[in-house]
C-alpha cells in the first residue's frame, strides 16, 4: 500500500504562481460576488498601507488544498476561489498598468502564462491558472489574453469572473488612479508578503480527505476565542451556563450574516472607547490591557450581553434598519454604496441611543459623507480613523440640537474640504474609475431625486432599491459596442470608446425597454426614452415640463434634451448631473 504523504509549505503568491495549476471539472464553479472579492482586496490594501507595510511583515490569507494531476500540473481541491482571485489581480493590474502607458513588467507577464515543458518534452505555453469546469467558458483565459468577450448567454461562473474582474480594475482605479509607483509598489506587496500555506498530497482521494477535516474541524484561536477564555476566567462557576448560551449567541450573530468577528470587535472598541487606532491582533492585548473601564472582570455576563446588544444593532444596520430594526430609508440605501466597507458602523453603534428623528438626521449625513469620501477617494485608513476620533463626541450627544452642533463642527467642515475634490470626481466620472455597484448607486440616486421632487416621497420612490433592482438596467445611450448606424450619427468615431463609459452617456432604463434600444442609433433610441418611468431618463428626449410652477416642472427645469448624441450632448449632461449631484449629496460649492 503506497505511503501517503502530507507536504505543507508557507508560500509566497509569487511563489504559488510560479506553478501551474487546474481547478479540476468535478469542482463547483466561481462563486464569489463583489463583496468577497473587495474584502480580499482592502484587507490586503489596509495590511499594506499600515504597520503591516514594513519590509519584514507579512500578510496571511489562509490555505489551499492540492495535488498533482498526471500531467504534472497542481490539481486545486480547495482555495479556488482565493486563487481564481489573485490570478485576476494579476491580469487587472497588468492592464491597469497598460492603461496608464506604464512599462509592463516582465515577471507579471510570466505569473499570467509562461512556457512549460510537456510531457513529450516539448515546449508548451500554459497559462499559470485554468479552470476546467464547463460553465467557465474559457472567461479566465479571455481575461489572460486581454481579448474578454460579450456573451449573450453568460452562466453564473462567467458573470461573477467578468464582476470580479472589473470590480478589481475599479479598486485600483479608486486607490491608485494615476499613481503608477504606488500600484507597483501594492503588486509587490501582494506577491512577495501576501501568503498562504499550501497542503500537498499525492492522490485527489487524500486531498479530498484533509478537505474535509480542514473544513469539519474549524482553525486555531483568533482574538475571539481568546476573549471568549477571558470571559469564563472572570466568571463564577455559576454563571458558565448563562455565559456559554450567551457568547453561542454572540457568535451565532455575527456568524448568521457572515461578518467578521474581528471587525466587530475592533468597530465596537473605536465605537465605545476612546481608541482611534487599533489592529486586529492587538485586540485581545487591548481587553486585557482595559479590563477594569470594560468591567467584564466584575460582570462578565452583563459586558457579554452588552456586546451581543451591540452585535444586534450591528447586524440590523447591515440589514438596513436601525439598532431596534425599524427600516431606515438612509441605512437601507447604503446597502447599495458600501459594498465590504463598514467604517461608517463606527458613527452609528456611537449613536444608537438617539431619539429616532436625531439618528435618522445622522444617518442621512453619513450617508452623504460616506458617499464624498468614497467618490474622492478618500483614503480608507484615514476617514476609519476620523470616525473614531468623533465616536465619543457622538456618545455625548443625546438630542436634535446637540446632533446639529456636532454636523456643523464635524461634518459639514469634512465636505468644504473635499468640495473641490468632488466637483473634479464628478466632472470625470466613468464607469472605470468607480465599483459597478457604486456606479448603479450614482445613477440611482440621481434618477430618484428627480422622480421624488416631481412626484413625492411616498411608496416607491422613496425606495432606492425601485431604481436599482434586477428589471432596472444601465443604459449606455452611445451603446458599449456601437452599430456602424450609431457612430455615423455620432460626431467623433475614432474616440468613441473615450466617451462611452462617462457619466454623461449613462441613464437607467426598464428592463422592456432597455431589450429594445440594443446597440441602435440615437434617433431611434429617442421614442423609447419617452416611455420611462423615470424622468432624468425621458427628459434626453424631449421636454417634460407640465404646467407654469408645478412640482414635475420645478423637477425638471435644470434638464435638457438633446436633437442629437454627441461629445457635446455628453459632457453638456455630465455637466448638468455634476450640479445635480451637489444637491442630491448635500454638497457645498468649492471655497474659490
Amino acid at each position: 500500500m503506497a505511503i501517503q504523504k502530507i507536504e505543507s509549505q508557507d508560500l509566497t503568491l509569487s511563489e504559488l504562481f510560479n506553478e501551474f495549476h487546474i481547478v479540476p471539472d468535478y469542482q463547483r464553479e466561481y462563486v464569489w460576488g463583489t463583496t468577497q472579492v473587495e474584502q480580499l482586496l482592502s484587507d490586503i490594501l489596509e495590511a499594506f498601507s499600515g504597520d503591516y507595510g514594513k519590509s519584514d511583515s507579512e500578510y496571511f490569507i489562509g490555505s489551499i488544498v492540492c495535488c498533482p494531476s498526471p500531467d504534472g500540473l497542481l490539481e486545486l481541491i480547495d482555495g479556488q476561489q482565493r486563487m481564481t482571485t489573485a490570478y485576476i489581480f494579476l491580469c487587472a493590474l497588468r492592464d491597469h498598468l497598460q492603461k496608464l502607458n506604464a512599462s509592463p513588467i516582465s515577471l507579471l507577464e510570466r505569473q499570467i502564462a509562461d512556457e512549460d515543458i510537456g510531457a513529450d518534452g516539448n515546449t508548451v505555453f500554459r497559462y499559470r491558472l485554468v479552470l476546467q469546469y464547463e460553465d467557465s467558458r474559457d472567461v479566465l483565459k479571455q481575461i489572460a489574453q486581454q481579448e474578454l468577450e460579450d456573451s449573450k448567454d453568460e452562466t453564473r461562473s462567467i458573470e461573477n469572473i467578468r464582476n470580479a474582474y472589473t470590480s478589481i480594475r475599479a479598486f485600483l482605479g479608486a486607490h491608485f488612479r494615476e499613481d503608477e509607483q504606488a500600484a507597483r509598489r501594492y503588486y509587490a506587496f501582494f506577491t512577495k508578503k501576501v501568503k498562504l500555506i499550501r497542503i500537498k498530497t499525492q492522490s485527489v482521494a487524500h486531498a479530498l480527505k484533509i478537505f474535509e477535516t480542514i473544513n469539519d474541524r474549524g482553525k486555531g484561536l483568533d482574538a475571539m476565542d481568546l476573549l471568549k477564555n477571558l470571559m469564563f476566567m472572570s466568571a463564577a462557576s455559576e454563571d458558565f451556563d448563562l455565559l456559554k448560551r450567551e457568547w453561542k449567541s454572540l457568535v451565532d450573530t455575527l456568524y448568521g450574516v457572515g461578518e467578521k468577528p474581528l471587525r466587530f470587535l475592533r468597530y465596537y472598541i473605536f465605537a465605545h472607547y476612546e481608541v482611534d487606532r487599533l489592529r486586529e491582533d492587538e485586540i485581545y492585548d487591548w481587553f486585557r490591557a482595559n479590563a477594569e473601564e470594560c468591567g467584564y472582570v466584575k460582570d462578565p455576563v452583563g459586558f457579554v450581553k452588552k456586546l451581543l446588544e451591540v452585535a444586534n444593532a450591528y447586524v440590523n444596520f447591515l440589514d438596513g434598519k436601525d439598532s431596534s430594526g425599524r427600516s431606515n430609508r438612509y441605512l437601507d440605501n447604503m446597502r447599495y454604496l458600501s459594498g465590504a466597507a463598514r467604517q461608517h458602523f463606527i458613527l452609528l453603534l456611537a449613536a444608537r441611543g438617539l431619539p429616532l428623528g436625531a439618528f435618522e438626521r445622522l444617518c442621512r449625513e453619513v450617508e452623504d459623507l460616506f458617499f464624498v469620501h468614497i467618490i474622492t477617494r478618500e483614503n480608507t485608513r484615514e476617514f476609519e480613523r476620523k470616525f473614531a476620533r468623533w465616536a465619543p463626541e457622538l456618545r455625548r450627544i443625546h438630542d436634535s440640537e446637540g446632533l446639529a452642533e456636532f454636523l456643523k463642527l464635524r461634518f459639514f467642515p469634512a465636505k468644504q474640504a473635499l468640495a473641490e475634490r468632488f466637483q473634479l470626481a464628478i466632472e470625470n466620472l466613468e464607469e472605470s474609475s468607480i465599483q459597478k455597484y457604486r456606479m448603479r448607486y450614482i445613477l440611482g440616486k440621481l434618477t430618484q431625486r428627480v422622480n421624488e421632487e416631481a412626484y413625492g416621497s411616498e411608496g416607491a420612490e422613496r425606495d432606492l432599491g425601485s431604481f436599482l433592482n434586477r428589471k432596472i438596467h444601465v443604459e449606455h445611450i452611445l451603446a458599449q459596442n456601437p452599430s456602424s448606424a450609431a457612430l455615423q450619427e455620432f460626431d467623433r468615431q475614432s474616440e468613441a470608446e473615450v466617451w462611452i463609459p462617462m457619466l454623461g452617456n449613462l441613464t437607467l432604463v426598464e428592463g422592456a425597454i432597455n431589450t429594445s434600444l440594443g446597440n441602435r442609433p440615437y434617433s431611434e433610441k429617442l421614442t423609447e426614452y419617452s416611455k420611462s418611468k423615470f424622468l432624468l431618463t425621458r427628459t434626453i428626449a424631449g421636454d417634460e415640463r407640465v404646467g407654469v410652477d408645478t412640482a414635475v416642472s420645478r423637477a425638471v427645469s435644470d434638464l435638457e434634451s438633446y436633437e442629437l448624441w454627441t461629445t457635446a450632448s455628453i459632457q453638456k449632461r455630465q455637466a448638468t448631473l455634476g450640479r445635480l449631484a451637489e444637491v442630491v449629496w448635500s454638497m457645498p460649492r468649492p471655497v474659490s
